[in-house]
């Protein structure tokens, strides 16, 4: 997987020049200049770009996404962004000679207007979906592309608590980030997670933030071993990944039976249960069923993990 280290180039956004106050320019990160523009006001804005300071004296050309621009020579420049049109301009010694240096111009629109890159996980629940198996400070964000952005990118990544850097790593597609937190599971959390992603399709950037405690995203991984002894007690073990001791982090099950060829999402409930305890005697008349299990977090009523299921049929699990 690429890594994707979180360092301060991302804090501390420096500003750059634009010609009017139609649109804020500022520098993202190195080479990146963000013009931020808002509803109701004029498409085209001039950006001054730079090729720096130590080719001041020099026959400098640009070129945009590859291609001479007629016109822009020079350290300084000012370029004309139209509507999105942003790109990569890079500056040259001479039309076919050494590179110098490059900055990418891309457009991010007022907060007020739809974002269309990703899509919401479920209606009111935000872009980004965060999960976590335990509380040892590893977890893991995800997101999904609309339809017609499927080769968005990811640009950068925040993660932090109390301005705190904390290491995460982007998934090889780009469709999520893996993060591990230097904390001890007993310590108690007093401040939340922040996270937020810049994305862009070709010129066209977004923002997406989430604020989260870690203990809001647990949710214990799908309970292992399950079976059945003599055909009536089920049996099942905590998560490899769960905190010990299990006196301290304790786990409730709620298990379920539903109609044969039912899933354990089914509202046909034959029966409705919790336990604290890792097996449960069943006393139901039918010999074909499925029972369900899952597991959540009993001191904090957090979320639950996925079911797990077994098949009856007279005394057989499956």
């Amino acid at each position: 997987m690429r890594a994707l280290f979180l360092v301060v180039l991302y804090a501390g956004l420096c500003y750059a020049s634009s010609d009017s106050d139609q649109g804020e320019v500022e520098s993202l990160m190195d080479n990146v200049l963000v013009l931020k523009r808002s509803k109701g006001v004029s498409r085209e804005v001039n950006v001054t770009v730079s090729c720096g300071g130590a080719y001041e004296d020099q026959a400098v050309v640009w070129k945009k996404e590859g291609e001479i621009v007629p016109g822009l020579l020079g350290n300084d420049i000012k370029v004309l962004v139209k509507e999105l049109a942003g790109g990569n301009y890079s500056c040259h010694l001479s039309q076919n000679g050494e590179y110098l240096n490059h900055t990418v111009i891309l457009i991010q629109l007022d907060p007020e207007n739809k974002t269309v890159i990703l899509e919401e996980t479920s209606p009111g629940k935000g872009e980004i979906h965060c999960e976590a198996a335990n509380y040892n400070g590893s977890f893991n964000c995800s997101w999904t592309r609309t339809q017609y952005r499927t080769n968005a990118a990811v640009l950068l990544v925040k993660v932090e608590r109390k301005s705190v850097n904390i290491s995460c790593e982007l998934n090889a597609d780009g469709s999520g980030i893996q993060c591990q937190e230097n904390r001890c599971p007993f310590e108690e959390e007093q401040n939340s997670i922040s996270l937020t992603i810049y994305i862009h399709n070709f010129s066209l950037l977004e923002a997406y933030s989430k604020t989260f405690y870690l203990g809001d995203i647990v949710r214990p991984e799908t309970l292992p071993n399950l079976q059945l002894v003599d055909g009536k007690v089920f049996s099942w073990s905590y998560p490899e990944s769960w905190e010990v001791p299990r006196t301290y982090f304790g786990l409730k099950f709620q298990v379920k039976i539903v109609k044969k060829y039912q899933t354990c999402d089914s509202e046909e409930i034959i029966m409705l249960n919790t336990t604290q305890d890792t097996d449960y005697q069943v006393k139901v008349k039918s010999s074909k069923f499925v029972f369900c299990v899952r597991a959540q977090d009993k001191y904090t009523n957090g979320l639950f993990s996925p079911w797990s299921q077994c098949k009856v049929d007279r005394g057989n699990c499956s």
